[in-house]
């Protein structure tokens, strides 16, 4: 059964784009990213303009986030002051990555953008969370060039820097810049990328502030949250890259599959929630380089036509 979409101006299985909201529902519960780092891949993948895939994620992430967070509130994991100032960051980082996306979108580097930013985020995080997560999951040793999960109580350099404020259900007394920053640098990539974020965020906030896992996860979705809304707006108003057909079609099914991941989120240890994310997002990554190196299997060049 197809269906046409007036934004990308092409049609598609409505059973397909059902399927992919609903994974991308059941894996921002699971893991507490938004999604969007597996969804606007895949996207891609079945035709649908860059441009119009990242836009469109904005919107379907809003949702998926909030049934997400809404799970893990019920079950007190949730730091809402660490969540203001992860938002606060990333409202000005989505702004900023909007206004760069409409100068990418006029010079015609978007496209090309996307895809490299994909790979090369993607791949070095999936790299070092495999690095870290895989030698728990063996019951080894984590290998050195490998960063373990730092615990409360545990200084750094961080501690130095002003403006320290308390976040009592991570746990933590440190400075509000560090979250801030992650929040900017996440606002950007939601706005230039249609990632939620949280493949960044969520090693972020477990190897750099400290968090504890399972606080992280619905942090990372409460901020995702307000964040994924603005650009969507910004998005629409700024870029008319979002195709509200598409977004209902993925919003349908991606409430219920994030519910059913946040359940499983709770009976699934920390070590191996992340490997199994860091498994998707280098597959992802593979995937994007291959395609930006291969022989596509339509060639075709523009040119005026020789007459017989």
């Amino acid at each position: 059964m197809q269906i046409y979409l007036p934004i990308a101006e092409m049609s598609v299985n409505i059973f397909l784009v059902l399927g992919l909201g609903g994974v991308v529902g059941l894996l921002s519960g699971l893991f507490g990213v938004g999604g969007g780092f597996l969804m606007t891949p895949l996207l891609i993948f079945i035709g649908i303009p860059p441009g119009v895939a990242v836009g469109t994620q904005s919107i379907q992430i809003v949702a998926s986030s909030v049934s997400g967070v809404l799970a893990h509130m019920r079950r007190g994991n949730v730091d809402f002051r660490m969540g203001a100032v992860l938002t606060a960051g990333g409202v000005v980082g989505s702004i900023l990555g909007v206004l760069l996306f409409n100068l990418l979108q006029q010079t015609g580097h978007i496209d090309l953008t996307i895809s490299l930013g994909y790979v090369i985020f993607l791949g070095a995080v999936g790299g070092f969370m495999m690095m870290e997560s895989l030698p728990g999951v063996l019951n080894r040793k984590p290998a050195k060039l490998a960063l373990a999960a730092r615990g409360p109580g545990q200084h750094t350099w961080m501690h130095g820097l002003p403006f320290k404020m308390r976040f009592r259900r991570s746990k933590l007394y440190v400075s509000a810049l560090i979250p801030g920053a992650i929040g900017l640098l996440v606002g950007v990539l939601v706005a230039l990328m249609g990632v939620g974020g949280g493949f960044l965020m969520v090693p972020a906030m477990i190897y750099l502030l400290g968090m504890p896992t399972q606080v992280v996860i619905g942090t990372s979705l409460l901020q995702i949250t307000f964040v994924t809304a603005v650009t969507g707006l910004l998005q629409a108003s700024v870029n008319h890259t979002v195709d509200v057909v598409l977004a209902i079609l993925l919003l349908v099914v991606a409430v219920v599959g994030a519910q059913l991941g946040a359940r499983l989120a709770g009976k699934v240890k920390g070590e191996h929630l992340r490997l199994m994310l860091a498994a998707m997002v280098l597959l992802v990554a593979i995937r994007l380089a291959l395609d930006l190196v291969l022989t596509p299997s339509d060639v075709f060049s523009v040119g005026e036509a020789i007459a017989p």
